[in-house]
């Protein structure tokens, strides 16, 4: 029977991260595929993670620079190998190499993790994105690990033509697997049913927390002054003290903490905010308005990869005067409401559909468990640097491992 094991950087959790919703679409893929599924991580686990039971996953808790992980992974011996960010490609993936060399490694990247750490200290400095990103240590660590696996799986499509386009990667080794959705087709609601505007997004994640921030001080005081009546309710996983102090029920801001279901909150909104300023990938609470018929407001950053030729201008800000205008129009008109409610089906239907996605990963995936040894050898770049890795990072760790046992 053909496996997979994954190594998480954290366990799933799909109700706190959009990260979580999309490992168990991964998940599901690969059982389609007949896979049977192991989840192994270091992380400890916290007492909210989807029980990874409930859909016949077997899990383990694993060490860093430890040789119990060698006789696991011996034991197992699978067929594909699924690292959850790169920083799992760097700790383990030379381990996999070494013990099992004839397995599939695969990476999903979620996003491109350099990407969005330059945008964020860009905002930070008040600069554009500066250039020298493309030689900082940290694109450097995780564009090495795309090449040292057999397959990158990217989430977000303009992340996969910048990564063609700026360090020519193979296209090869690079599969879109964007947000796998089941598309339905439920009725538009009501626009007089719906109140009020939403924000949701994991509060330790800085994209999120940043956009918080900015609709506190910034954006809602605006929105509040033309819509006396409206309340903005904000939800989140891991919501701290800091986080509650923004709390303000007479300036109609309102924080609740973890949205327990994601969809009963975004079917009471009527518009979902999300001001994005820096970030990568693909936005979950987007794909979430979208399924729930919640138009939305975002910015560049939120939009980018989302939307394909549907037309998304009047959802779309670029900058803060533009953000409260669009978001009060579209709070205010429900001929506009509607009508985005209309591009959001369209826009899931044509670009997220997971029947469409599900038979094209199966194919590609069949092909290249047949043909692993081919394929593997077209990419020279990967094997010289899974090759100096494994020298570099094999005795280090093996350092740390017997430093431990002192």
């Amino acid at each position: 029977m053909q496996s997979l094991l994954i190594i998480g950087y954290v366990w799933p959790e799909p109700t706190a991260t959009a990260a979580g919703s999309r490992m168990l679409q991964i998940i599901e893929q690969f059982q389609l595929m007949g896979y049977k599924v192991t989840f192994a991580s270091p992380a400890q686990r916290p007492s909210t993670a989807f029980d990874l039971n409930y859909i016949e996953v077997e899990q383990e808790t694993i060490l860093l620079n430890d040789v119990s992980f060698d006789e696991f992974l011996k034991e197992l011996n699978p067929t594909v190998v699924l690292f959850d960010r790169f920083m799992m490609e760097e700790q383990f993936g030379w381990r996999v190499s070494e013990i099992c060399p004839d397995t599939i490694r695969m990476l999903d990247s979620e996003d491109l993790h350099f990407l969005r750490k330059a945008r964020q200290e860009a905002v930070k400095k008040g600069l554009d994105l500066p250039q020298g990103i493309i030689f900082s240590e940290d694109a450097k660590r995780e564009i090495a690990s795309i090449y040292r696996c057999d397959v990158t799986l990217t989430i977000s499509e303009y992340e996969m033509i910048y990564l063609k386009e700026v360090y020519q990667i193979p296209e090869t080794i690079l599969w879109y697997l964007p947000f796998l959705v089941q598309v339905d087709k439920t009725p538009t609601p009501v626009f007089e049913d719906r109140q009020d505007f939403l924000f949701i997004g994991n509060f330790i994640h800085a994209p999120n927390w940043d956009a918080v921030l900015q609709l506190k001080q910034v954006l809602w005081p605006k929105i509040k002054k033309e819509l006396p009546k409206a309340k903005l309710h904000i939800y989140g996983g891991y919501p701290s003290d800091k986080v509650f102090q923004l709390h303000n029920a007479k300036d109609g801001f309102i924080v609740h903490g973890r949205a327990e279901e994601v969809s009963k909150v975004m079917q009471q909104a009527r518009v979902c905010l999300a001001p994005m300023r820096f970030g990568a990938g693909l936005k979950g609470k987007l794909i979430d308005a979208m399924q729930n018929n919640t138009p939305f407001i975002t910015t560049e950053i939120g939009a980018e990869g989302m939307f394909g030729d549907v037309y998304m201008e009047t959802s779309v800000a670029y900058d803060d005067e533009d953000f409260v205008k669009k978001a009060i129009q579209l709070y205010t008109d429900e001929n506009l409401w509607n009508i985005q409610i209309k591009k959001g089906k369209e826009i899931l239907k044509t670009r997220f559909d997971k029947s469409i996605f599900q038979k094209e990963f199966s194919k590609k995936l069949q092909n290249l468990v047949l043909n692993f040894k081919i394929y593997r050898n077209e990419n020279f770049i990967g094997s010289m640097l899974q090759h100096h890795t494994l020298k570099s990072s094999m005795y280090l760790s093996k350092w740390i491992a017997e430093k431990n046992k002192s």
